[in-house]
């Protein structure tokens, strides 16, 4: 959790301790609870009101066609590189095999 470990953690609950005291401590972590809540259902509305007016906009079908065009560009980008650098690499590796083969054999 945002790369805070056990120790750490028990650090900050001691610190929070000492400062608020114990009273206050389940009335700010029920406060924050509701402002996260709350700032979760304001961005999920801004998501959803986004969504439908680019649907009512017809932008969506186009998104999905750019898209999907554009993860068919890049799969074919990788199937040639794969083939462009697979065959050198290939033949490199026989040729260091085929030097190194008696070499191995000697010892």
């Amino acid at each position: 959790m945002f790369g805070i470990g056990g120790g750490e953690m028990i650090f900050i609950i001691f610190i929070a301790l000492m400062l608020f005291g114990s009273d206050k401590i389940p009335v700010i972590a029920r406060s924050l609870g509701k402002g996260m809540a709350q700032l979760k259902n304001a961005t999920n509305e801004i998501k959803s009101e986004i969504s439908k007016s680019a649907e009512a906009n017809g932008l969506d079908t186009s998104i999905k066609d750019l898209t999907s065009t554009f993860n068919i560009e890049v799969e074919s980008i990788k199937g040639s590189l794969d083939t462009n650098v697979t065959n050198p690499l290939d033949k490199m590796k026989e040729d260091i095999e085929a030097a190194t083969g008696p070499i191995k054999r000697q010892m």
